[in-house]
């Protein structure tokens, strides 16, 4: 029997009841030492307005009905605990000291009877870990965690997901570009839910600090409760876990690269225990295809976290996750079988995706060349991703004028493309396997220009673009031909170097 509210859900605190926590409630920005978390309410907001609303989340946690109280925070439902999580990060390859949930609060782990789930408000004021900032969050960053984080789930890729969007009735004031410009913003809080938040940080800071005994327990606590069929009480056991989480985590890598994404700041903090894509901020998706590109203006010179470096980012974010466990184990050498899994697990599933995308059945020596000859030839010319191999799936000829809509000049080297056609022809037979392509390569993904849109309207009271996005994108892989028109199309030329389309920042 489903319930009605957040009210009546079944709260649970098993995060609060096995961890250690700060012994102060609420209060500034502090060090908080030995803890792993620390009680904190989200602070009231002034006119909480419910925007958008996902009734999948929603039926997921057994909710009918939407409570704009609940769901900004200013009301606390019986049996919720908020708190806020403390972790640590290496920031751009540079560690970073105490970080933690600086504007997220979670309101509690909720058993719907066939899983637990975390919900937390993101948005929704100052916790301890807040450091300078004010712990709110402004509308065009919540609109565009709510769109992509949904979106993700239905192109497939493991994600955090969102149940919820609401307006605060307050300005937030932000300097979008930080460019010694700010100016107030409409504020929104995001209520976002998974099994946990917990990553690589939240077992970094233990470590560094030199507390091995909330280490300890942290771990013990996040296996039993995550990682069934596990064990932490010898170093084979902590070594199985962590190869799960080599796997998982490259599993999700290869996905973002599959479909074209763009994390765009790949800190250890913002590196998920369960290989969830989590904190959605200055992401991206690839346009035309570009290895280089990435779409956060703090990485414009260093290009450490651009897309074709992601799979190389996540092995050092695991490796210094790797470290943080080194202190439990008796023999931590033992820990390269480990960082051994993660290059081939993600060589498995990046192989795997190729032969999905391409149609080729299976991976067959060779095939790395005809993969590696295709992205030499989609950086030729300016070349859209998404459309690109969406028309390959589709193509009854090795003929590259099947793919011209594909190219932003549609002059593209002819000759060129149709001796690789050729290759690709001849390995699938003829005959490319077009359910695994159609499978695999989307028509439709949440491009920047469309959230710009979408908040654009948003910010002026209308609400239509982000609810029409929102659900054509719940069917990525279907023809939508209503949609096509406006949606399947190449970036616009107003959006190649606008702020929130070609570039984004941190700020929100």
């Amino acid at each position: 029997m489903a319930h009605k509210s957040l009210s009546s859900l079944n709260w649970v605190s098993r995060f609060l009841d096995e961890t250690p926590g700060d012994g102060l409630a609420g209060g500034g920005p502090r060090q908080v030492p030995g803890a792993c978390w620390s009680r904190v309410k989200p602070e009231p907001m002034p006119n909480p307005v419910l925007r958008m609303w996902s009734e999948e989340m929603a039926s997921e946690l057994g909710l009918e009905v939407a409570e704009e109280g609940l769901l900004s925070g200013n009301r606390i439902a019986t049996g919720m605990d908020p708190y806020a999580q403390r972790y640590g990060g290496h920031q751009f390859g540079t560690w970073a000291g105490q970080l933690g949930d600086g504007r997220a609060i979670t309101l509690g782990e909720v058993d719907t009877g066939e899983k637990i789930l975390e919900l937390q408000l993101k948005g929704s004021g100052k916790t301890p870990y807040s450091r300078f900032a004010d712990g709110r969050a402004v509308l065009r960053s919540s609109i565009r965690e709510f769109l992509c984080s949904e979106a993700m789930h239905h192109l497939g890729v493991p994600t955090t997901r969102a149940l919820s969007l609401v307006t605060t009735g307050e300005d937030v004031v932000r300097d979008i570009m930080y460019d010694g410009s700010p100016a107030p913003e409409p504020g929104a809080i995001v209520c976002r839910v998974a099994e946990s938040f917990i990553r690589f940080g939240s077992f970094q800071i233990h470590t560094i600090s030199g507390d091995n005994q909330t280490l300890r327990i942290l771990v013990d606590n996040t296996v039993k409760q995550h990682f069934p069929g596990h064990s932490t009480d010898t170093d084979e056991g902590l070594i199985e876990w962590l190869k799960e989480v080599a796997d998982r985590t490259t599993l999700t890598i290869a996905h973002w690269m599959r479909v074209g994404f763009v994390h765009g700041v790949m800190n250890t903090d913002n590196m998920s225990i369960h290989g969830l894509t989590i904190d959605y901020g200055p992401y991206g998706w690839l346009e035309d295809f570009d290895p280089d590109w990435t779409p956060n203006t703090t990485d414009a010179g260093s290009k450490r976290y651009k897309f074709g470096q992601q799979a190389q980012v996540g092995a050092w974010n695991y490796a210094r996750l790797l470290d943080s466990i080194a202190p439990l184990m008796e023999d931590p050498e033992g820990l390269y079988q480990a960082l051994d899994s993660y290059y081939d697990a993600y060589q498995a599933h990046s192989s795997r995706m190729w032969v999905e995308k391409l149609g080729l059945g299976e991976f067959r020596s060779g095939d790395e060349v005809l993969v590696t000859e295709l992205e030499s030839m989609l950086q030729m010319s300016e070349t859209d991703m998404t459309i690109f191999f969406r028309l390959l799936s589709a193509i009854e000829e090795p003929n590259v004028n099947g793919l011209r809509f594909a190219f932003y000049d549609e002059e593209a080297p002819v000759d060129e493309w149709n001796a690789w056609l050729d290759k690709w022809w001849i390995r699938v037979g003829g005959s490319p396997d077009r359910k695994a392509m159609m499978g695999a390569n989307p028509k439709y993904v949440l491009r920047n220009w469309m959230a710009q849109l979408a908040i654009d309207a948003a910010e002026k009271e209308d609400y239509s673009v982000a609810s029409e996005l929102y659900e054509m994108l719940k069917r990525p892989y279907d023809d939508q031909p209503d949609c096509d028109e406006k949606w399947f199309n190449k970036r616009p030329e107003w959006a190649r170097n606008r702020v929130g389309c070609s570039m984004l920042s941190c700020s929100s």
